[in-house]
């Protein structure tokens, strides 16, 4: 499937082009080569006739980040999981035998790729519990932080190249802290994601763009994510 096949949002790294795909909420697929990797995958999003996944990273366990229906989808026989303990308990054997459990703090090498898990936590998600995760391939780093509030360690990140930052209410950051993320972080680019509230209403994303503003460098990339 090439790159006019593969839709997307283009990243290019000195082993080959990154394509990213946004699904639902906080679920999104990037393209590497033939390599496909999948963040949280979780319904409603639609991942049939997708794919297959070479890599899978779940960041906790809540319902909108973690599925096994949705995992058994995207499956095959050689199929890696990365995912924090929590998850990796609820894992049936089958999704077992290539799961890795990632500690905050932890990395790992997998596929010709770095994956390093970052602690995502806020009073809705205890610390130590969740991942958020920086993949590095090529060397550009890519920043998924999973269910957060503006961290420490999330701002001690250095070198993000695409942040994908959630802000939700009451769940994530609202769009005020999301935005002194960006500031802290100045990442290259940024995706808000994760913004449907526990209301059904969205967070004002356009107004999260405003926030940010352009002395930061950073470029606000608005898309389809609901």
């Amino acid at each position: 499937m090439g790159a006019t096949e593969f839709p997307g949002d283009h990243l290019a790294t000195t082993n080959g082009l990154v394509t990213i795909q946004p699904i639902y909420h906080a679920s999104f697929v990037m393209k590497w080569g033939e390599k496909y990797i999948y963040n949280d995958p979780a319904p409603p999003g639609n991942f049939a006739g997708r794919p297959k996944a070479d890599l899978i990273l779940v960041s906790h366990s809540h319902g909108d980040h973690f599925n096994a229906a949705a995992i058994d989808t995207l499956w095959k026989t050689n199929t890696v999981i990365i995912a924090p303990q929590l998850v990796h308990n609820s894992l049936s054997t089958k999704f077992r035998a290539n799961a890795v459990v990632l500690t905050n703090g932890a990395n790992t090498n997998v596929l010709g790729l770095n994956v390093a898990a970052v602690p995502a936590y806020n009073s809705n998600h205890p610390q130590g519990q969740g991942n958020g995760y920086v993949v590095t391939i090529g060397g550009r780093r890519l920043y998924m932080a999973g269910d957060t509030g503006d961290t420490p360690e999330m701002k001690a990140l250095q070198r993000i190249d695409v942040a994908f930052l959630p802000m939700n209410l009451p769940f994530t950051m609202n769009i005020t802290n999301a935005a002194h993320a960006v500031r802290a972080l100045r990442p290259t680019v940024v995706y808000p994601y994760h913004f449907r509230n526990s209301d059904g209403t969205y967070a004002r994303t356009n107004v999260f763009k405003e926030l940010v503003g352009r002395d930061t460098g950073t470029e606000v990339r608005l898309r389809k994510w609901y």
